[in-house]
């Protein structure tokens, strides 16, 4: 009987202790089985096209700043237009006519309108600057009627919608690219190409924000849908701007890999005020989901760790705090842009004196003559047309025209769906662990099983 009960009490303490171990691990997030028949889309390319014709859902700011750079693209041709706003088609169409352009097809009146538009047998590519909510549905109905699909940030707001993408990707092989165009900042190509070079020894740490207090905006956004947004979601809606750019220079799904997160935010101060302010209507402004400043900290297969932050509510100069970090360099873009070395990376570039041992930014000099010896080729190219065109310094053209480069060319995207999805994921994931006590939570392997298939981020060029 004595052995009898000591072995039922072994037996529980096992079983305590895995509950423990369960307990303690990050929260695991269901992984759909890739439906029957598919295939990834890492390295896709798809067929070229000579010039890709465009369809354009949403002509907000953002879309009509699209409209107006796309007017400088001369393989890529605007074909439709839509919005539920009339007028906001007629300003793109005006824009198209008095560049000497065809008229294009118009759609307004409804959400459901983009619908036709993408019934269209001649459109390539869907180009989606909608509110957040309607970015994925429309990707979605386009991609079934055969388009490739470019998506604003952040092009997916719950995993249901994440995994929607990827599948529709994958089953219809068709392009969806998310329009990041932070990874198109000088900036930030620059630090990529510096990272590509090996001038930052090993890189164990990168930051990246969206600090932005948006007072003077909320009533730009149509019906004032992005401060709805907020009041009912938590966690960091809009990631993306930061994490990108940090996610190609550590090569996420091209050999390391997200792996947990954790969440943390304040409590929501200002966001009830700003309802009460611009929407007495609401009877329950304290009702309000997203905080003022919200933190997550990811951790990768390889060991590296990754800060970001989102705060959208308070008086704070814009930052998206781009940083990398590595055992032989350092670079940092706000509040001013600047980078730390060990002498022996750049002293056969950079003229450093014999002092200097990397415990300080260099000097402005400095920076530049690095600058100069490291700019990325995409700057090379296209940099000064970018930059006369505009859009964010230039950053979005080039963005556009990368697009159209490699739809043109038949080449593989500069970022890819797994992309959308690893960038995106940290809004509903945010939400989840700040939701248990900012408990881990572990980051689903989008590719199912593709980690490694591609070894390094780089630009696809025609050889």
């Amino acid at each position: 009987m004595r052995k009898t009960l000591l072995l039922i009490f072994s037996f529980s303490l096992l079983l305590l202790a895995g509950c423990k171990q369960a307990e303690s691990g990050p929260i695991r997030v269901d992984v759909p089985k890739r439906p029957s028949g598919q295939t990834d889309m890492l390295a896709f390319a798809a067929p070229p096209i000579d010039t890709v014709r465009v369809g354009f859902v949403g002509l907000g700011m953002r879309g009509s700043g699209a409209i107006d750079r796309y007017l400088h693209l001369p393989t890529a041709r605007i074909t439709a237009l839509c919005d539920v706003r009339k007028e906001c088609v007629d300003k793109a169409q005006a824009r198209v006519e008095a560049a000497g352009m065809p008229a294009a097809a118009a759609y307004y009146g409804d959400t459901e309108v983009y619908k036709q538009l993408c019934e269209r047998d001649d459109i390539d590519l869907v180009y989606i600057c909608t509110d957040w909510v309607h970015h994925a549905p429309v990707a979605l109905y386009a991609m079934e009627h055969g388009k490739h699909v470019a998506i604003e940030v952040p092009a997916a707001t719950s995993m249901e919608e994440i995994w929607d993408l990827i599948n529709t990707s994958e089953r219809t092989r068709k392009h969806c690219m998310m329009l990041e165009n932070c990874c198109y900042d000088f900036y930030e190509l620059t630090t990529l190409n510096m990272a590509q070079h090996g001038l930052f020894g090993e890189i164990y740490h990168g930051e990246g924000a969206y600090i932005h207090c948006l007072t003077p905006f909320w009533h730009e956004y149509w019906d004032n849908w992005r401060l709805e947004f907020n009041r009912t979601h938590k966690g960091d809606v809009y990631p993306t701007h930061g994490f990108g750019p940090v996610c190609q220079v550590f090569d996420i799904h091209r050999g390391d890999q997200l792996k947990t997160l954790v969440s943390m935010d304040t409590e929501a101060i200002t966001g009830p005020q700003t309802v009460r302010k611009l929407h007495p209507e609401i009877a329950d402004p304290d009702a309000f989901a997203n905080a003022d400043h919200t933190m997550t900290m990811i951790r990768t297969a390889r060991g590296r760790t990754i800060q970001i932050q989102h705060g959208v509510m308070t008086p704070r100069p814009y930052n998206r705090m781009y940083q990398i970090v590595g055992t032989k360099g350092f670079a940092n873009k706000y509040p001013r842009p600047g980078y730390s070395f060990v002498p022996e990376k750049i002293r056969d570039v950079v003229d450093v004196p014999a002092r200097y041992d990397g415990d300080s930014y260099l000097s402005p000099e400095q920076y530049e003559q690095l600058v100069q010896a490291y700019t990325h080729p995409l700057v090379k190219e296209i940099g000064e047309v970018a930059k006369a065109v505009g859009g964010h310094g230039g950053m979005d053209f080039m963005m556009d025209y990368r697009l159209i480069y490699c739809l043109n060319h038949g080449l593989p995207l500069d970022m890819d769906v797994y992309d959308l999805a690893e960038w995106c994921c940290v809004g509903p994931l945010s939400a989840l662990s700040i939701e248990r006590g900012n408990a881990p939570v572990e980051v689903p392997d989008f590719t199912r099983g593709g980690q490694g298939k591609i070894q390094g981020y780089h630009h696809a060029y025609v050889e």
